[in-house]
Parts: structure tokens; sequence; C-alpha cells
């Protein structure tokens, strides 16, 4: 399918259908443009569309983080980095998986794009760190709990990936910061204890909007009627 390119002054909405816009919301790491800024108030009309996302009893505890300072930014990248080669951190991709359809070429292409994003996460215009607010970290210690501790941060997370997504932003989903999350709070003035971060989303527009949808097995493979 053909998007048409976003604007000069990137401030309007890209013309995708729903079904185009859940389809080509892609993890952009090789086509995040560093060299112009995200205006304010285009972050702030993606986290209007965010507040709008359910969460437990409709508490609204979640916070985002912009991150534009640049030296702050070269600080939690550097902390990021460190907490991609982390001891903590999973090394290897054994386990379950679906991407059987692309294999060793589907993994070599994710780590293709990994190591650029490892190049060029101090140049990203925006780094957005997702919290959610929490009691006690108590929270996170059993499934019940913590489903929904997560349920009440990642709609809305999603949400503003996707209100990016139609304004010709690109985002993607990155964890290795929380390897050193207690000195990323430090950084970002986060109250330990009861803030948990959730991610950092890298965000900026993109090298041309054109996305087409990810290679998946099919649904059928995912579906289960009444039983497992």
């Amino acid at each position: 399918m053909s998007q048409p390119e976003i604007p000069d002054d990137r401030g309007h909405l890209l013309h995708l259908t729903p079904d185009e816009l859940l389809g080509t919301t892609r993890a952009v790491r090789r086509r995040l443009d560093v060299t112009k800024p995200v205006p304010r108030e285009v972050l702030l009309d993606c986290t209007r569309l965010a507040q709008q996302a359910p969460s437990g009893r409709n508490r609204q505890r979640w916070d985002f983080v912009f991150v534009t300072d640049p030296a702050r930014r070269r600080a939690l990248a550097d902390l990021w980095r460190r907490g991609l080669t982390s001891p903590a951190a999973p090394q290897s991709h054994e386990g379950p998986s679906r991407h059987d359809f692309t294999a060793e070429s589907g993994w070599h292409a994710i780590a293709d794009s990994l190591h650029h994003l490892v190049g060029i996460l101090d140049q990203v215009p925006v780094l957005l760190v997702p919290c959610i607010r929490v009691g006690s970290r108590a929270e996170l210690d059993d499934p019940a709990t913590q489903a929904g501790t997560w349920g009440s941060v990642l709609p809305a997370v999603w949400s503003f990936m996707l209100a990016a997504r139609s304004r010709g932003l690109g985002t993607v989903w990155t964890t290795p910061h929380l390897n050193c999350e207690r000195e990323a709070a430090t950084l970002l003035g986060l109250p330990y204890e009861t803030t948990v971060q959730c991610a950092l989303i890298p965000v900026a527009w993109t090298v041309g909007t054109e996305f087409k949808p990810a290679r998946r097995v099919p649904v059928t493979e995912v579906v289960h009627w009444d039983h497992w």
C-alpha cells in the first residue's frame, strides 16, 4: 500500500484507514530521522489520545517522561547501552518463537537494526520513558496484581505509538535500560520505590512514511476455541 509523504510542516495526519494504521505500525529502528526535531505540541497531541486508553479502575496512574535535553539523552542512552550488555540481559534467542518462517535471516535482520539503534540512540530527538505509579514495588510480585499494573499503562503506550505513526513518527519499544533502572530513576528524578519504568521508546520522524504489514504465521496458529 502507498501512503503520502508527510507535509513539510510535519503537523498533519497521514491518510491511513484504521486497518492500515494497525497493520503498519512497526518497530522503527533504522528509519528514525535524527536530524529533525519533534515539536512538543505533536507529542502532546499523541499523549492526549493516549489518555483515552483504558486503565485499571480508571485510575490513570501512568506518566510519560519525554527526554529531549541532549546531555540527559546521552546519559540515558549510555544506561541503555550498558543494560544491553548487562549480565542480567538475555543473551540468546532460545525459547518459544513463531518466527520459524524467517528463522536465521529474521534474527540477523533484527540484530542489524538493533546495532543501528545502538549507534544513534543518543541522537534521537525524543526518548520516552513511560512509567506507572505503584503503592510499592511489591505490586509486581504476583501475576494477578502485576497484570493489573501493566494493563494500566501498556494500552496508553500503544495508543501513543499508534498516534505517533498516524503523524509520520516512528517508535520502537525497548527495555535494556531497565537493567539500570535505579540509575535511570536518579537521572530522571523519579521516586524509585513508587514509580516503575516500563520501557524506553525512541520517537522521531521516519525516513519516508510507507510501511508494510509484517509477515506473521496464519491466524489459525494463534487462536484457540474453548480450550488450548
